[in-house]
């Protein structure tokens, strides 16, 4: 069985083919991503949702790969203080090619600008997918924390290295990725996906 993963971002991409392995026997389900085409234009991701753009993801893959399983992903960091930013706009906070550390960057600024007592925050991720068929099908994950006042670790990637999940000293950075692997919003997600992918 095949599964298309509509992104273009390596940390991802990486961080789902370890969860599917994990969940789902290597032999029983091939993982392609959409570098692998010859021809793929990645459409605009101006929804206004996390559903809306991993949907707009997944239907401009659907659309070259039917028959076969794809999905999209969208995912974001909220944060209480700053009334749920960076949101869907997580990946390009600090601008449209922003790298992580610069998203980072300004994120701990924002923060201090509106010095705030609640740094409550949580990452979202919501997956699209369509199965052979083109029947869509719709998961949600949700990990709760809090963002550290200062950069803190070096796995992962994104804002890993700021957010502290709720019952742990550490941020996901200095957990590690095996660890993150068992608790991230991206894991919750995926787990409704592989027991469909089973079933299939």
């Amino acid at each position: 069985m095949e599964l298309w993963i509509a992104t273009s971002n390596n940390g991802k991409l990486n961080e789902f083919k370890m969860l599917l392995n994990v969940a789902v026997m290597e032999k029983f389900l091939e993982i392609h991503a959409q570098s692998e085409l010859p021809v793929f234009s990645q459409p605009p991701e101006n929804g206004d949702s996390f559903l809306a753009n991993a949907r707009i993801k997944a239907r401009a893959l659907k659309a070259v790969k039917p028959g076969t399983w794809v999905m999209g992903e969208d995912s974001g960091l909220m944060v209480n203080g700053l009334n749920g930013l960076p949101g869907i706009h997580s990946a390009r906070y600090a601008g449209p090619k922003a790298s992580d550390p610069e998203n980072v960057a300004k994120l701990l600024k924002m923060m201090t600008l509106r010095p705030m007592a609640n740094r409550k925050a949580q990452f979202v991720s919501v997956i699209v997918a369509f199965d052979p068929q083109g029947v869509e099908h719709i998961y949600e994950g949700k990990l709760e924390g809090e963002i550290a006042k200062a950069q803190r670790g070096s796995t992962g990637f994104g804002y890993d290295n700021v957010f502290v999940p709720d019952g742990e000293q550490k941020t996901l950075a200095e957990l590690g990725l095996a660890h993150k692997n068992k608790i991230s919003h991206r894991a919750k997600a995926v787990l409704g996906l592989t027991a469909d992918l089973m079933k299939s």
